[in-house]
């Protein structure tokens, strides 16, 4: 008989997906680099995944060292859609790079929080209630946009 297993249904795609990972294009050499880095972090970029990690802030996942767009940033936040960049003193020499990075992240409609490592540093408490305050406002904004859309 010739009769071919019907094929299944395709799976709808998700209308309002932020998951910056699914479609990217992103090369081993990137990949490795990043895990570098993850291994490498700055004195401050530590203190912060510190308070960061494993849902420690107000219960937001943060990602370190994700690719996006082929730049790798510090600190990710998917729910909230926001790039944490630490910045130290290399950033006074790059000030095109990050401003094109800057570009490309927010046409992907994320939001970005630059800090500066002496922030980290002396204000530790000021900077995590700021990135809390963000995720914070991301996720009420995006309640209330659903409940429009009802």
């Amino acid at each position: 008989m010739n009769n071919p297993t019907p094929s299944p249904p395709p799976i709808p795609k998700k209308v309002s997906t932020h998951n910056i990972v699914i479609g990217q294009k992103v090369t081993s050499a990137k990949v490795q680099r990043a895990k570098e880095l993850r291994r490498q972090m700055t004195p401050e970029e530590t203190i912060l995944w510190q308070h960061l990690r494993a849902n420690r802030l107000n219960g937001f996942h943060f990602r370190r060292q994700q690719i996006i767009d082929g730049f790798i940033a510090d600190f990710y936040c998917h729910a909230a859609r926001l790039v944490i960049e630490v910045d130290g003193k290399i950033h006074q020499h790059q000030a095109d790079y990050d401003a094109e990075r800057d570009r490309v992240l927010s046409a992907r409609g994320l939001r970005l929080l630059r800090i500066k490592n002496e922030d980290v540093k002396q204000n530790l408490h000021s900077v995590l209630v700021r990135i809390s305050k963000l995720c914070e406002t991301d996720q009420e904004e995006c309640v209330s946009n659903s409940a429009e859309n009802e």
